[in-house]
């Protein structure tokens, strides 16, 4: 007996058989999330020297571009020669950029900080003192009691809760000096793997190309690439714009803070800078850290340092920032925000930076996708056309084929 097979009934059945094993799949993540999370964080680090030869490359490819068509205009040498002479720019200039930002900054970076520990005695007798007038101060029927006493007593203990707290710190300080001397290695093989990537960079795109072309229906492999393409100009634009961006401001935060007289200039700066490449929060955060340590050396240039920074980032906000980075995101500051909380609650400090443009990249899909059904049911695509008016919200007219 020759046994029929139903097409329909067959898609539906591995239709099935697929939606089932996802289910399982996931059921079984649910009930071991914790072993799930350390296989994730062992696969991390064993792939740390790639994704930071990923990074390395994508950040240095601009630049090797520009030295590449630099040389095809001058016709030196072959394709291939002319490829290993322009990793070989990029890697010197950043390594001559690299060099001159820590023979300039570490320096009085170094010198700050010494100076802001050395001072740090001084800063405590000086609110213990102020502390302990402030006590003096107030009327014996108010205070209940002697107040002085009590406040050295708590002192006392918080001092005895500190040492013990850096007593069992310990561990965690050969913890993070371990981890740190495995990142330099990684960081040194992701600098071997991104002359790798860069030298052949053709070959890994046509190599992916050619995989999915392989699985995939044609138009769905031109549609990746589309949004792959677009995505890469998100990214580029975003990051490259805002490290340029964030440096500039840092370098003005210097130069201001010594025209106005202000102390630990260079700390604070960097401090800026840094945190500066974080859309929005950014500023408010580089700003409390330098408040407090100015606030140490006292009250008037605290301020003065707030009114500066206030000053100095609506120069970047309205001015500096739309010049660099122009409209390469393509979503409006409410998704700015919703990012920055969601990735940076999900995966902290890098989540607050890069959720920006990965959420710009899922909005730039999602918008993609919602255009496409709508022109697939005769309506328009514009997003002026959906706001109510008048009478309420109307159904859209459908668009007349030409």
């Amino acid at each position: 007996m020759k046994l029929g097979w139903n097409r329909k009934y067959t898609t539906i059945a591995v239709y099935s058989l697929i939606v089932i094993l996802l289910s399982m799949v996931f059921l079984s993540v649910l009930r071991n999330l914790t072993f799930v999370g350390q296989a994730i964080s062992a696969a991390l680090g064993v792939l740390m020297p790639i994704i930071y030869g990923f990074a390395i490359a994508y950040l240095l490819n601009p630049l090797m571009c520009f030295f590449e068509r630099h040389l095809a205009r001058s016709r030196l040498g072959s394709i291939r020669a002319r490829r290993i002479l322009a990793i070989t720019l990029s890697y010197l200039l950043a390594g001559v950029l690299i060099a001159m930002f820590i023979s300039i900054v570490v320096p009085q970076l170094i010198s700050s900080i010494t100076m802001l520990v050395s001072n740090v005695s001084v800063y405590i007798n000086d609110t213990n003192r102020w502390i302990n007038n402030l006590l003096l101060s107030i009327p014996p029927e108010i205070a209940g009691g002697n107040l002085v006493g009590r406040f050295a007593q708590v002192t006392e203990e918080l001092i005895n809760r500190f040492f013990y707290l850096l007593a069992d710190s310990l561990p965690l300080l050969i913890g993070i000096t371990s981890r740190f001397t495995s990142g330099v290695i990684s960081f040194v093989l992701g600098i071997i793997i991104s002359i790798y990537m860069l030298s052949g960079k053709e070959t890994f795109f046509a190599q992916t190309k050619k995989f999915l072309y392989a699985f995939l229906p044609a138009p769905a492999v031109e549609q990746m690439v589309r949004i792959s393409h677009r995505s890469n100009q998100i990214f580029s634009g975003f990051i490259i714009g805002k490290i340029v961006d964030s440096l500039i401001i840092g370098v003005l935060c210097y130069f201001g803070m010594l025209l106005l007289d202000m102390p630990y200039a260079m700390l604070i700066s960097v401090i800026v800078g840094v945190t500066n490449v974080i859309p929005y929060f950014g500023p408010f955060i580089g700003a409390v850290p330098g408040f407090l340590i100015i606030l140490t050396y006292g009250t008037m240039p605290a301020i003065i340092f707030l009114l500066f920074i206030l000053v100095l980032q609506q120069f970047d906000g309205n001015i500096l920032g739309p010049k660099i980075l122009g409209n390469t995101l393509g979503i409006s500051p409410f998704w700015v925000i919703t990012a920055i909380l969601v990735f940076g609650a999900l995966f902290h400090v890098p989540g607050m930076f890069l959720g920006v443009p990965v959420f710009a990249v899922i909005y730039n899909i999602i918008r993609d996708l919602v255009n496409y059904l709508l022109r697939r049911k005769g309506l328009p695509d514009d997003t002026s056309v959906y706001r109510a008016s008048g009478e309420g919200s109307q159904k859209p007219e459908q668009q007349q084929d030409p």
